[in-house]
């Protein structure tokens, strides 16, 4: 079942809209960047590399050294910060030499980018952010597989996730210059597990990211970064049973009903919105695989709300259908819960091909998946493990 969800978790940068006036797919650190160079144009080599490390070590020690002796005089290292974002954004200039990250982590330099990002200036960490989510892009590391993970893996050696999830904590999402640092710090977290597909579960088991996933996917309100964060969880349950047990103790199964309740009787707005709407769904059928979120999926009633939306009829009708399908799947409590609420007359009426039909399902792919659905639910319910008869008579009346 999880193959039907393959392929839909991965983000369409190129897409993502305008928030609060800031460019989530430009960035400005990078054309600062450029425009910094004056034309000219640097060979990226070791010597190249040695030499922006020096620099970037320097200014790092004299920032440190002036933030000790001016404590209660900010104006007095002003200069020395600002100094200390122009060689962070210098070494952004790496991501266009993957080859070179093996030689970077020899230089040692990990260590002293990442512990940047509990730097008492926010504007030094959303630096460090940036810088690490350009690094480990995908385009960036695409060929280079092997220096790739070497960056990687020192990145985890070095406590990269743990800050990182620490760093999102302190973050204002009221501040457009905060609020992309969120994105990038998703974005980071997903080219890392790109990159390490063991990312995705020692970055749930060491940091409190699932937490903090949970808690972004409440509010009511659509936005970018909350769009992000479905993904981003997706992502994360898709192939870790360990990851999907942790969401469900943290009552995560009862926090996705929730916010999938939201779009019961409506339709999303947008495009992105509807992407959201989807992960939402890609998160539900992933918790609902161990035996113990099935559990829980039922004790919430999300049989009765999976119903409820394929009675009104709406975009998600499809969604729904496919989180029962995932839900009763040799699970006879929840089949018999469904049979109990009267699913077998929704289930029928599709069955009978009374499918809603919009721009987004018009297709005859969308119609060959809901009658597999069609097919798999039945099974579910006249299954070995069901009481065969008892489903017989209800059906009778």
């Amino acid at each position: 079942m999880l193959e039907a969800m393959e392929g839909s978790n991965k983000r369409k940068r190129e897409d993502m809209e305008q928030e609060n006036g800031v460019d989530f797919g430009v960035d400005l650190s990078l054309l600062e960047a450029v425009e910094k160079s004056e034309g000219t144009v640097q060979v990226m080599d070791v010597r190249a590399l040695k030499k922006m490390v020096l620099a970037f070590e320097r200014r790092l020690r004299d920032n440190l050294e002036a933030r000790m002796k001016y404590v209660d005089h900010p104006d007095k290292f002003a200069d020395s910060e600002l100094e200390l974002h122009e060689e962070l954004v210098r070494l952004k200039a790496l991501a266009g030499a993957p080859e070179l990250y093996p030689e970077l982590v020899h230089q040692s330099a990990i260590p002293s980018i990442v512990g940047l990002l509990t730097h008492e200036n926010t504007d030094i960490a959303v630096d460090v952010v940036g810088l690490i989510q350009d690094l480990t892009d995908e385009d960036v590391v695409e060929d280079s597989d092997e220096a790739a993970q070497v960056l990687v893996d020192a990145l985890v050696e070095n406590n990269t996730l743990e800050l990182l999830i620490q760093n999102l904590a302190r973050l204002d999402e009221g501040d457009p210059d905060e609020s992309a640092a969120v994105y990038s710090t998703l974005a980071t977290i997903e080219n890392m597990v790109e990159v390490r597909p063991a990312v995705s579960e020692s970055v749930c088991e060491k940091t409190k990211l699932l937490r903090w996933l949970l808690t972004r996917i409440k509010p009511r309100e659509f936005d970018s970064n909350k769009q992000y964060a479905t993904e981003i969880l997706a992502i994360l349950l898709q192939s870790s049973a360990a990851n999907q047990r942790r969401l469900g103790q943290m009552n995560g199964v009862d926090t996705v009903l929730q916010a999938v309740a939201l779009y019961k009787s409506r339709d999303p707005k947008s495009g992105d919105e509807e992407e959201m709407v989807e992960n939402l769904f890609d998160c539900l059928c992933s918790l609902v695989m161990p035996v113990e979120n099935k559990e829980r999926f039922v004790k919430a009633e999300g049989v009765e709300l999976m119903i409820i939306i394929m009675k009104q009829k709406k975009s998600a009708y499809g969604s729904a259908m496919r989180a029962l399908d995932f839900a009763m799947t040799k699970f006879p409590p929840a089949c018999e819960r469904f049979v109990d609420v009267l699913g077998l007359k929704t289930l029928f009426a599709a069955f009978m091909g009374k499918i809603p039909v919009n721009k987004k399902n018009q297709g005859e792919r969308y119609k060959e998946e809901l009658e597999e659905r069609i097919i798999s639910l039945s099974a579910s319910l006249f299954g070995k493990q069901m009481d065969f008869h008892g489903v017989q008579e209800r059906i009778a009346c």
